[in-house]
């Protein structure tokens, strides 16, 4: 949902969408919570940024207007994911997506044409996400948060991530950018850049990914910060780690991140990296409380977020 830009000040070169008080009343249960929250959803670094668009998940439904469900496919971070509608809600302000175990896994040839349900899908596990490709871009400017909850479980890979639409070269030619990977119970976050130079034996030249400690079971904020020569993620305000641009590597393909970018939340299980899954311990739930994009406040009024 988009919103005009309105702000609330809480403090120098801080400040607070009207429609989130009441929810940070209702969720914060500390002083030192509510100061946390206050730093890490501050409007930028001192006065240069400001919102300019948000998702804040109120109401009952997804917004089709923004978002999609993420379909099945045979890479280890889709290969779960299902269309039944029992796998996301959106409630009490948030969005929520759950990997499950099948309770009745299906053969092909029970599958009833046209139908896509829990009872009629052949995997172990079932899991939901969503992603607003073909329907709301990322300028690749200023910073993006989203403030999210995760619940562990063995096997459970939530991520939120960016990739490019065809038009910017796609996957991996256009890069990717992952703000958040959580793997089991891990009490830390992978934030990692995917390019093509990456891709072909250069991970560590320079690093392409940092890790941070996250509260786990509780919100937590994750972002990225576009910048000409860089990108800077972060958890909770505390920097990860910076990847920058090498001129001397343009050739290469190495910062490829100058582009429109669409969004993907999702819930998924099991996988290479992540490891197997434990039935005992599902379901499992992440919690999205809302997505924010700043801009550079010389176009956040102008609403410069790309559109299709």
């Amino acid at each position: 949902m988009k919103h005009t830009l309105r702000l609330f000040p809480v403090g120098p070169g801080r400040c607070l969408a009207p429609s989130r008080l009441g929810k940070i009343q209702t969720r914060l249960a500390s002083p030192l919570a509510v100061l946390s929250l206050f730093l890490s959803t501050s409007c930028g670094t001192g006065n240069r940024l400001a919102l300019a668009w948000e998702e804040d998940f109120e109401g009952s439904a997804l917004d089709e207007k923004t978002w999609s469900r993420t379909t099945r496919g045979t890479a280890d971070w889709n290969n779960t994911q299902s269309q039944d509608p029992a796998l996301l809600e959106v409630r009490d302000g948030m969005l929520v997506l759950k990997g499950i175990k099948n309770p009745k896994p299906a053969t092909p040839a029970e599958l009833p044409d046209g139908r896509i349900s829990v009872e009629c899908d052949t995997a172990a596990y079932l899991t939901a996400g969503v992603v607003t490709a073909g329907k709301h871009l990322f300028a690749a400017e200023g910073r993006l948060e989203i403030r999210a909850r995760l619940f562990g479980a063995r096997g459970a890979w939530p991520a939120i991530w960016l990739l490019p639409d065809e038009r910017s070269g796609g996957w991996p030619h256009g890069g990717e950018i992952d703000i958040m990977e959580r793997l089991n119970h891990d009490g830390m976050v992978y934030q990692t850049v995917h390019t093509t130079y990456s891709l072909s034996g250069h991970e560590n030249e320079p690093p392409h990914y940092g890790t941070n400690t996250i509260r786990p079971d509780e919100f937590n904020v994750y972002a990225v910060e576009f910048h000409p020569d860089s990108l800077v993620f972060s958890v909770n305000g505390i920097r990860t780690f910076a990847y920058p641009r090498v001129p001397e590597l343009e050739k290469a393909d190495q910062f490829p991140f100058l582009h429109p970018w669409y969004l993907l939340i999702d819930m998924q299980l099991g996988g290479n990296w992540v490891g197997k899954v434990a039935p005992e311990e599902l379901p499992v739930e992440m919690h999205i409380d809302w997505v924010r994009h700043y801009l550079p406040k010389s176009s956040a009024r102008k609403s410069r977020t790309a559109k299709l």
